[in-house]
Parts: structure tokens; sequence; C-alpha cells
């Protein structure tokens, strides 16, 4: 009998062909600075709003162009404009953003931890929160106006409310974040009911409680223009409404990046404090 044929095992690639396979130095999805194509593309977006409105394709009255846009910027800063100056605006709708934004952290977050902890506690609030949430601002902006009226009251509220419930849940979700494990082995080492919620779940909450107040804070900034639809005679939202009234599409495009820078600004600022708190996100 013939002898039989041996079979063919594959053997493994050779270096070389192993390393020409590689098609990204980066070795975990999303990884790498995405800084370059950011600006990159802010970049071209701005070349492509110049060229249409210098060559005309876009009539000013739908698009401005850059240089008209930054005209009315220049007059607002140095308060040439007919209106009252920009820093006006700004610190109104700051001072409103600001004071519903931490009013709502220090009662959401709370109630949030009660929820997560306590089955009483989410049985209480679960339904209102989770009724109210999907509705729009200017839905319940009626109803606000018409109990508090048209003084500051309403205008804060409304941010109140915006900023509310992406931190309730936030901070509900985060207190399912610790481990069993870790929990097991603080109860094992003799720590209390209080000192395992202190020191082991808020910290493990913590990741989802700064990511809540990123996402609240961007709510607060876009319920900001509703919110001074209710009387207001100054502010970043008011300014963008009384322009778009007589039909100042440049003045209505520079309160609108404004509005978009700022919010931006107070992003890369919780992402900074998200870096500084919990630098162990992610590394699990």
């Amino acid at each position: 009998m013939p002898d039989a044929v041996a079979p063919k095992v594959a053997l493994p690639p050779a270096p070389a062909k192993i390393a020409s396979l590689k098609t990204s130095r980066f070795k975990v999805p999303g990884e790498g600075s995405s800084v370059a194509i950011s600006v990159a593309t802010v970049v071209a977006l701005f070349v492509l709003w110049f060229l249409v409105t210098n060559l005309g394709l876009i009539k000013p009255l739908f698009l401005p162009s850059p240089q008209a846009v930054w005209q009315q910027f220049y007059e607002y800063l140095t308060g040439a404009a007919n209106d009252k100056p920009l820093w006006q605006h700004f610190l109104a709708s700051i001072l409103r953003v600001t004071i519903a934004f931490w009013a709502a952290f220090l009662t959401a977050v709370p109630i949030g931890i009660a929820m997560g902890m306590s089955r009483v506690a989410r049985g209480v609030f679960d339904p209102p929160i989770e009724f109210y949430r999907p509705l729009p601002p200017l839905a319940y902006l009626p109803l606000i106006i018409i109990w508090f009226g048209i003084d500051e009251t309403p205008k804060v509220l409304l941010i109140y409310l915006a900023c509310f419930a992406p931190l309730a849940l936030a901070a509900r979700s985060g207190m399912k974040s610790a481990a069993q494990e870790q929990i097991n082995a603080a109860y094992s080492m003799g720590a209390s009911y209080r000192q395992v919620i202190l020191h082991v779940i808020l910290p493990s909450a913590l990741p989802e409680i700064l990511v809540g107040m990123r996402i609240a804070i961007g709510f607060g900034w876009t319920t900001l223009v509703a919110a001074e639809m209710v009387a207001a005679n100054v502010g970043l939202g008011q300014m963008v409404l009384n322009a778009s009234n007589f039909l100042r599409t440049d003045i209505v495009i520079m309160g609108i990046i404004v509005i978009g820078v700022v919010a931006y600004l107070f992003d890369l600022f919780m992402r900074w404090v998200e870096r500084r708190l919990v630098p162990w996100k992610g590394l699990a």
C-alpha cells in the first residue's frame, strides 16, 4: 500500500506578513486623538460657508456671510449695536442657566440616589419623572406662565425642569454601577450600610452622575431660548428671538454661534472635571 499522505498543517504567517496585515497603529476601536480631524472639519465648513455666501449662491436673508456675522458680533461686543451689549445678554442667560442647573443638581441627585437605593423612593418619583421627561418644554410653558407669571421664576423653572430629569436618572443608574463583589467585600471587612453607600456605591456612581451633568447642562442651554420667550428683555435667547422678528439673520446666526460655543466650553469643562475626579473610568 502506498504510504499515507500526511495532512497539511497550516503554519502561522511570517512576522513580516503579520505586519503587512496591520491596518492601524491603534489596537482599540475609537483609540487616538480626533482633534486634528475636528479642526479640519470646522475649517472646511467655514470655507464652504464663505464661498457659498460670497459667490451669491444663497441670498443674505437666508444665510449671511461670515463677514456680516462677525460685524454684528463686533458691534454687540463693543456696545455699538442698537441693542444691549452682548455681555449683558450673556450675563443674564448664564445666571439663569447656572441657578437652574445647580438647583436641579442639589435636588435631582439626592432623589436619584434615593431611587437607586429604595423601592419606595423609586415608586414615588419614577412615574412623574418619566411622565414629564419626554415632553418638550414648549408643551408645559403656558402652564408655567399661568402658575408663576412672567418674571424670572418661570424662566429659571423651565430650565430647572429640563436639567432635573437627566440628573435624577443618571444618579439612579449610577447607584447600580458598583459590583456586588465590592459591596460584599466591604461588608466582610466590617463596613456599615452607610459606609458602603459613601465609600463604595457613590464612588462607583460618580462617572454616571458626571455624564448626567454634561447632558443636563446641554438640555439647559437647549431650553434657554424657550425660557426667554417669557417676556424677557435681555438674554441670548431673547436677542435671537427679537432679531428673528425683524428678519436679522446675521444677528440670529451670531447669537446661535455664541450659545453653541458657550455650551461647548461647558462640555469641555465637564470633561476636564470628569478626568480629574474619575481617572479610572474606562480602564476596567
